[in-house]
Order: structure tokens, then C-alpha cells, then sequence
């Protein structure tokens, strides 16, 4: 395969998206949506980094991959298309509640809620009320109103934690607020304050400074906060996490504790839940629980697993319950063998791609929807006890996730990834690694997919109404992010379009699939093109063989 496959590895690293917001001086969706893309991207970066700091409460390695996870959860329940601020924040909220996983991620969905509540309270341009704040105010106001509920969501609160972290960010913004400044120099007020607090958290907590590192909750916490100065300033932060220093005593590892990690959703009335808080705190630590509106994320580090989840049967309904056994976590944390990648393929082109990346292969595409007892059959045969699924369509997603939820049930280890085109598929299992741990690879593949922006072309068989208008048969169709962006009378005229509008938020490689029957003509008139008008940008082309699209196209 030569070139093009090594395109493709290229296309597939994670890069950092920079805002295309500058001087931005009012808080709205399209602010939302490059805030939650650049803090994903930036957490796909330090996640390792912020991996390797977690001492406190348990050194149990994965902060940075729960803080990744959980984002990655927000931004992936925030709809698209037109939404007001209200419908937005209320769905990136909920889908960090929802998604939430570990006692910094759980904080972290907290703060989200709790900051858009605010926002959306105090914002003048979101309010029918007179306007009472400032955009720089209601900025801080709901920095300083996110803190306090994240304390108070907390059953015992300790300084030195992200926790910590929070407050000196909300009071840094406060401060600059109370002086006038504006939403980008508010912004940069909160982010200084939260880079200093971090760096006290390793004299505030003796784990910490045994270990000689800072807060890892807290550091995650500075990543999101910079991604936000980012956006407000149209200029990308780079947020270093902070090294380890010299330990000073025994290592943190030597640290006991409760052996078992409970964490599910609860339906339960709001006023039940401070009692209910306390009794968890009365079984173990890191007792978190967060919510509201009758649905609470519950978290809590205890030897009694079946009384944690009985507390919350005794108020409501425990569901979708996850329990962790701290050494099992660890264990799991070394290369384990026997991982099968699962791929849904569209063409024999795509076919022989995966393969050669060593994924399984279910054929899949346009009108030949894969079915969940595929997917089952696929990974009993594989045998392995760890698998990762590559959907690779939307309709495929909700598929193998039903068969994911089966597998599990027979103890096996099953991850999906959200990828909603073969294109992010490809980039997906570019960056495969089996001698990685398991939710290492996860992260990687799901950070590699996250950053591909995919678009395609094809003929309308039909008329029908599109999100572009109305088509007739034989309309040439542009497609930008799964959606139908564009309708023009010429295919070519179309590809260029969606290239355009793709390279248009950045990119360095553009990789074109043709489909099955493709004039040649086509790709080949795209590769110029962008070589004409945009020198930068590497160009690679190869067979995928799928019907009903002439291209498929890919820019990272």
C-alpha cells in the first residue's frame, strides 16, 4: 500500500485545534463548540502526562484518561446544527453527567453543569431580564457559583485537589471582573490563578509532596481552563503539565485504602440526596455525588460494595453500575495480549486496508447495515479478551454498542469507538497499538478519529429534501461532517466545494477514497486543485471500492 497508507498514519495523529475565534468578547454556542473541541484535543495531549501524576486519592493512573473520557462525553451529546445557548449547554452538561467517569471526572461534570446553569441565568443576551451583568462578570460570577457546587457536591472536601484549583480560578476571575477587565482578560485572570494554585497543591496534600508531583485532578482542570483562553483570545495556550519534583519521603504508593471504586447513575428525588451523601461518606472516601433534576452521578471508594448500592436502592434506582477493583485496575494498566479490533467495512479497497492494519472485517455501507449478531459472531470467533469496535457509520454505532453491552455480560472487555465514517475508521487503527493497555489504545484511537473531519460526494437517486434544499435525481451531492452540506449540477464542482469548506477549518493532509466505478478524472481533479491552491496541504489518494460515493474524504 506505500504512500497512501502511510498517509493515512500521518492524517491520524492528534494534532491541536486552534480557535478560529479571535478577540471574542461574548459567550455563545459557536464559542461552546470550539471551547469543547479545543479542551478535547488539548486532553488528548496531556492525558498521559496527567496519567502519570495521579497519586491522590487513589494512584491508580487514569485522572487524565477519565478527564479525557468525560469531556469526550460532553462534546459528544452537544447536537449540531442550530441550538440555542440554552439547548446546548443543557445537552453538554447532561452528557458530562451521563459519561462521567472517576472522582476527577464526576467533579469535573460538576463544574460544567453547574458554570453553564449560571451562564445561562446571568448571560443579557440569553435573558428576556434587563441585563445586570456584563459578559466578563456573568464569566467569573459562574466560575465562582461551579466551585462552590463542586465543593458542595463533595461529601468530605480536601485542599490540594482540583477542588482547590477551582476556587483560585474562580476568585482570580472575580478579582479582574470586580476591576472593569474584559471576558479575554477575565479568562486570563482565572487560568493564571488556577497555573499558580496548582503548583501549591504538592506543600498541601503530604501525598502529594511525598510523591513530588501536583494535584493530577487539578492539572487536568488547568488544560480546560487554557483551552477556553484559547478560544477567547484566538490564540492557542499551550498548557505544559508541570513535572514531577523530588519526592520528599515514602512513596505514595505504599498508600492504603478502600479497595473498590462504585460509580452508577441514580434516579432519585433532589431532597433526598444530602442524607444519602452522608450515609456513603459513613461507608468509605471520595464519596462525590452530583446532579440534579431526579438524575445524579454517584462515586465512592469503599470495601462495602453492596451497601453503597443499596443506599441508593433505598432512594431511587440505581442503574448503569460500574465496580472497580483498584488491583485489577492496576493490573490492567500493563500490555495485555489477545486485543481484536473490529472493523465495519464499506468496499473491498476499505476491506484490504483494515486488514492489513489487523483489524476483523464485517462488511457494512449503504444499504448492507452490519447487525448485532455480526458483531457478536465476529468477536466470539476472535477469541480475545479485549476488543475494540470501529463502527464506522452512524447507524453502525448504535449496532455495536447493543453487542458491546452483550459481550460484556460474558466478561469480556469491549470499547466502541463513535467513529461516524470509514475515513475516521482509517485513522482510527492508524494509530493501533496492542502492546499498549487497553484503555491507552482507546484513548488514542478515539482522540485519532475525534480529530478527522470527513466529508463526501454522490449522485441523488431521487428528489428529496436535504439540509441543503431541495434535490432532484441526478444532482450532484456535497456531504461536510455527515450532513448534506450542498447541491450542485456537476460532481466535480461538488468535491471541490466540500474540500474547500473542509480545509477551511485547517488541515495539513487531505486523503481521498474512490469509490467502486469512479471516474479517475475525479480524484485526480481534486488532487490538483489543492495542490494549485493550497501548497501545504499533502495530498494522498487510494481505492476503497464503496458504492453509492465516488469519494470519501478525510482532513486533519
Amino acid at each position: 500500500m506505500g504512500r497512501a497508507w502511510e498517509g493515512v498514519r500521518g492524517w491520524a495523529s492528534v494534532g491541536v485545534w486552534t480557535s478560529s475565534l479571535p478577540g471574542v468578547e461574548e459567550l455563545t454556542v459557536d464559542v461552546l463548540r470550539a471551547w469543547a473541541r479545543t479542551a478535547l484535543a488539548d486532553l488528548a495531549r496531556a492525558r498521559t502526562e496527567i496519567d502519570e501524576l495521579n497519586v491522590y486519592p487513589v494512584p491508580d493512573g487514569d485522572t487524565g484518561t477519565n478527564l479525557y473520557l468525560t469531556w469526550e462525553a460532553a462534546c459528544d451529546a452537544l447536537p449540531k446544527g442550530e441550538l440555542t445557548f440554552t439547548e446546548a449547554i443543557q445537552a453538554f452538561g447532561r452528557g458530562a453527567l451521563l459519561g462521567a467517569r472517576g472522582n476527577s471526572g464526576v467533579i469535573t461534570s460538576q463544574l460544567i453543569r453547574a458554570c453553564g446553569l449560571r451562564l445561562d441565568e446571568n448571560l443579557p443576551h440569553h435573558t428576556a431580564a434587563d441585563p445586570q451583568m456584563s459578559e466578563a462578570a456573568a464569566f467569573a460570577d459562574a466560575l465562582r457559583y461551579a466551585a462552590d457546587a463542586a465543593y458542595g457536591a463533595v461529601a468530605q472536601p480536601v485542599e490540594g485537589t482540583m477542588l482547590t484549583v477551582a476556587r483560585a480560578a474562580a476568585t482570580g476571575a472575580m478579582t479582574a471582573a470586580n476591576d472593569g477587565k474584559t471576558l479575554a482578560d477575565v479568562c486570563l485572570a482565572a487560568v493564571a490563578s488556577a497555573r499558580q494554585a496548582l503548583t501549591r497543591t504538592t506543600e498541601q496534600l503530604d501525598v502529594l509532596r511525598r510523591a513530588g508531583v501536583v494535584d493530577a485532578g487539578g492539572a487536568g482542570l488547568v488544560v480546560i481552563l487554557g483551552a477556553m483562553e484559547s478560544v477567547l483570545t484566538g490564540q492557542h495556550v499551550r498548557v505544559d503539565v508541570p513535572a514531577r519534583v523530588e519526592p520528599q519521603g515514602e512513596s505514595a504508593q505504599s498508600q492504603e485504602g478502600p479497595a473498590y471504586e462504585v460509580m452508577y447513575l441514580l434516579d432519585a428525588p433532589d431532597d433526598k440526596i444530602g442524607d444519602f451523601r452522608q450515609a456513603l461518606a459513613a461507608l468509605g472516601d471520595s464519596v462525590v455525588v452530583v446532579g440534579g433534576d431526579a438524575l445524579w452521578n454517584v462515586h465512592v471508594h469503599t470495601d462495602d460494595v453492596g451497601a453503597a448500592i443499596e443506599h441508593g436502592i433505598d432512594i431511587g434506582r440505581p442503574h448503569r453500575i460500574r465496580v472497580t477493583h483498584f488491583d485489577d485496575q492496576a493490573h490492567h494498566h500493563e500490555p495485555a495480549p489477545g486485543r481484536a479490533v473490529i472493523a465495519v467495512v464499506a468496499g473491498e479497497g476499505l476491506a484490504g486496508l483494515f486488514s492489513e492494519a489487523g483489524a476483523r472485517i464485517i462488511r457494512g455501507g449503504p444499504g448492507r447495515r452490519c447487525s448485532t449478531g455480526e458483531l457478536l459472531q465476529a468477536i466470539e470467533q476472535s477469541q480475545a479478551p479485549e476488543i475494540v469496535i470501529l463502527p464506522n457509520d452512524q447507524d453502525s454505532i448504535a449496532v455495536a454498542e447493543a453487542a458491546a453491552t452483550a459481550a460484556r455480560q460474558d466478561g469480556i472487555r469491549v470499547a466502541v469507538i463513535p467513529t461516524r465514517a470509514q475515513v475516521q475508521g482509517l485513522a482510527a487503527i492508524a494509530v493501533h497499538d496492542a502492546d499498549r493497555s487497553f484503555d491507552d489504545d482507546v484513548v488514542h484511537l478515539s482522540a485519532a478519529a475525534g480529530q478527522t473531519r470527513h466529508g463526501a460526494v454522490t449522485i441523488a437517486v431521487k428528489d428529496a429534501w436535504t439540509m441543503a434544499g431541495r434535490c432532484r435525481i441526478g444532482d450532484a451531492l456535497g456531504v461536510v461532517d455527515g450532513d448534506f452540506a450542498l447541491i450542485t449540477a456537476d460532481l466535480e464542482e461538488a468535491a471541490l466545494e466540500v474540500v474547500d469548506r473542509l480545509l477551511g477549518g485547517g488541515g495539513e493532509l487531505l486523503t481521498i477514497v474512490t469509490g467502486r466505478d469512479a471516474d479517475p478524472a475525479l480524484a485526480d481533479a481534486v488532487e490538483r486543485h489543492v495542490r494549485r491552491q493550497r501548497k501545504d496541504v499533502d495530498v494522498v489518494v487510494y481505492d476503497g471500492g464503496q458504492d453509492r460515493y465516488p469519494l470519501l474524504i478525510g482532513v486533519e
